[in-house]
């Protein structure tokens, strides 16, 4: 990966940080992306906006795009796997896609005992915790270690600005979320998928770490995978070559996801809670450059930034008035 570090810096103020899209149906934005629904169909826009613990943070410069492009690379490559709501990618930003039930719950696979936020595998198991969203953990596990298995643990859905809540599948079951059928067959979907990427990550001397996914129901009550898949956003990458020096050394593998923002909101005593630091260029600019090298990484494809003003281009590349 070789990005020109001037023209990364000058990025910084030329990034998408929201969008107003009339002609495309209701808008309803989350944490990165903002959605338009009508008529049966989901236009997602990637934004370049960042979040950590369930908190905008600010914007890291083509972050939507990496996120976008990743996003479709595994949608294709896993279509055999299980079926997705993409239609068509018609700009390096956005995805339209079939308008679903989106299901209550985000399925969380874990293969390693990781992780920096207050509700990670490893900060509960620091705790001495040895039960996890359901599942029982073993005693004498280390920091980084691989998990006897790689578990689903899922989180409810929370509202907009609260956090997002641990949970398990008698939880879910027990508070109606979904039926225990359902959720069956969603698990046996994801961990598939997980599988898959696992495998793949390997050949390119990665380690998929963790992952999240969501789905979503269609018309006819077919399972789709939503939004985003094994993107440095929803999914926790090693280089597989420094994790077992870093397992012996008790230090941290080197990686490819936003874990890198949130260690530096760490570092500086915020875990989610009051008012976050703001992102200096620099922790911007570094950012941008792991997520650029995660895409490289992972596709084996270089990565081509599209420097055109990004409002403009969307609206030309989707039709509508004021391009």
């Amino acid at each position: 990966m070789s990005i020109d570090a001037d023209l990364l810096r000058a990025q910084c103020e030329r990034t998408l940080l929201r969008t107003d899209l009339p002609g495309l149906g209701r808008r309803i934005e989350g944490k990165v992306r903002d959605c338009y629904v009508q008529g049966g169909r989901r236009v997602l826009v990637a934004t370049d906006r960042v979040s950590a613990f369930d908190v905008v943070l600010g914007t890291i410069p083509w972050k939507g795009q990496v996120l976008n492009q990743l996003a479709a690379f595994w949608f294709e490559r896993s279509a055999g796997i299980a079926p997705n709501h993409v239609l068509s990618v018609p700009d390096p930003n956005v995805t339209v896609a079939r308008e679903c039930r989106i299901l209550p719950v985000e399925f969380v696979v874990r293969a390693y005992l990781s992780g920096a936020s207050p509700t990670s595998i490893w900060t509960a198991y620091a705790r001495g915790e040895r039960r996890y969203c359901g599942h029982a953990l073993p005693d004498g596990l280390h920091k980084h270690q691989r998990l006897p298995r790689p578990l689903l643990t899922p989180t409810s859905k929370a509202e907009p600005g609260r956090h997002d809540e641990l949970t398990s599948r008698e939880e879910v079951i027990a508070g109606g979320g979904l039926s225990a059928g359902l959720y069956d067959r969603a698990e046996r979907l994801v961990m598939e998928l997980f599988a898959e990427g696992t495998r793949f990550a390997e050949k390119q001397g990665l380690i998929l770490v963790d992952t999240k996914y969501e789905l979503g129901l269609d018309a006819r009550g077919e399972l789709l995978v939503v939004d985003e898949i094994h993107t440095p956003d929803s999914s926790r990458y090693w280089y597989r070559e420094s994790w077992e020096s870093a397992l012996a050394e008790g230090k941290d593998p080197k990686a490819l996801d936003k874990e890198y923002v949130r260690a530096w909101l760490v570092e500086r005593g915020w875990r989610g809670e009051g008012t976050p630091p703001a992102l200096p260029v620099e922790v911007r600019c570094e950012a941008a450059r792991r997520y650029v090298e995660t895409y490289e990484r992972v596709t084996g494809q270089r990565f081509v930034p599209d420097l055109e003003p990004p409002l403009a281009r969307i609206r030309r590349n989707l039709g509508l008035s004021g391009g």
